[in-house]
């Protein structure tokens, strides 16, 4: 077993577990009475919890540890989902979201400075593509998942089995050992985050974490009433889509680093995304689908992209911080994405939200085609 495996396992259990919860949670909350604005409200405030803690947690790794961070937030994780087991009024629920969104993102930010400072030799685009492949796999068994036990039990099942699971997981965690790390000053920081070149990725990803918010506000409640799905058939529409999200990353790793066909091959992939946005809105349930994983195909091949080009943007003793600042503008389009979209879907109709987020990917496209002709990433 390679130092790469336990976190892997730590990646595929956590996506299991939180982001099945992240695509059927609407439905909980609608069972709970809790109205458009208050679901919006609530997965803004799950989003917006990297705001604080990103930056403070990467440069903790690149100044004292990650395997402590890993276990601390592994442990949060599972008290916050044990507690909104039994919380039913928003505002409580708003405040173990923020405490959901705050030890995920500490495992976000740790698990990938892990892979970032992994000196181990391997071609960029199969490690990366490797992270995007297991992180995609625990995101489609788990929504899979998520889907059958709340269609033949309830989301209090749900929520108490994950708990169990990812209590095992902590109990048997063991990660690698690692080196002493550089002491970083703030200015290494600044160097590397404001510069043009930064700035102009921070903006390009920030357009593209802006369909998550449509995803998390609106996307099982739009099945529902476009097709009239059961929580089962939701996850099976929801599941299926991202087995071809793992499919894509996989593939990803088979073509070697280089910087022309990466660029290409980004672009490529958030033209099938936004594309795959707009037209799963048709009402043909089988179209739908289809155009689904046309949407899935890009967003795994701009995963396992986006790793590839902040590991190459900063300093290996500065990038847990570095990449944490950056999450805070990938953070920043799902919050903003979360409160316009579920706005937009809710009051005009959940397809309207897609359709909208699909024409923002296109046009992020035409930007990104723009400072690829500029910039070396």
């Amino acid at each position: 077993m390679n130092n790469q495996t336990p976190i892997h396992f730590l990646n595929v259990v956590r996506k299991f577990t939180v982001n099945s919860i992240f695509f059927l949670i609407p439905l909980h909350f609608l069972e709970l009475g809790f109205s458009g604005w208050q679901i919006g409200l609530i997965m803004a405030v799950y989003a917006s919890a990297p705001l604080l803690f990103s930056f403070p947690t990467g440069w903790i790794n690149d100044r004292f540890t990650i395997q402590r961070v890993i276990q601390a937030g592994l442990i949060l994780l599972i008290l916050s989902l044990f507690l909104i087991n039994w919380t039913h009024h928003y505002l409580a629920m708003a405040a173990l979201f923020l405490l959901l969104g705050a030890s995920n993102n500490a495992l976000d930010i740790s698990t990938n400075n892990f892979f970032y400072k992994d000196q181990a030799a391997m071609d960029q685009n199969r490690k990366y593509g490797l992270i995007s492949f297991w992180l995609a796999v625990g995101l489609a068994f788990g929504t899979f998942t998520g889907g059958i036990i709340t269609h033949f039990a309830d989301f209090q099942t749900l929520f108490l089995a994950y708990t169990v699971l990812l209590l095992v997981v902590l109990l048997f965690l063991r990660t690698a050992s690692e080196e002493i790390p550089e002491k970083v000053h703030i200015k290494e920081y600044r160097s590397g985050l404001l510069n043009r070149k930064t700035i102009r990725f921070a903006l390009l990803i920030f357009m593209v974490t802006l369909h998550w918010g449509a995803e998390g506000t609106v996307y099982s409640p739009f099945l529902k009433s476009r097709f009239g799905l059961n929580n089962l058939q939701t996850s099976l529409y929801i599941s299926i889509p991202l087995f071809f999200m793992a499919s894509a990353a996989f593939a990803f790793r088979l073509f070697r680093h280089n910087l022309e066909h990466n660029r290409r091959l980004f672009l490529l992939a958030m033209a099938m995304s936004g594309t795959g946005l707009v037209l799963m809105t048709v009402q043909n349930l089988y179209v739908s689908i289809g155009f689904r994983i046309l949407h899935e195909v890009g967003d795994g091949l701009i995963g396992a992209s986006v790793g590839v080009y902040i590991s190459r943007l900063f300093d290996r003793k500065s990038i847990g911080g570095s990449s944490g600042i950056l999450t805070v503008f990938m953070t920043l389009g799902a919050m903003f994405g979360s409160l316009i979209f579920s706005t937009v879907g809710y009051r005009l109709g959940y397809h309207t939200a897609f359709i909208a987020a699909g024409v923002i990917l296109l046009l992020n496209t035409v930007y990104g085609w723009f400072i690829f002709r500029r910039e070396s990433y």
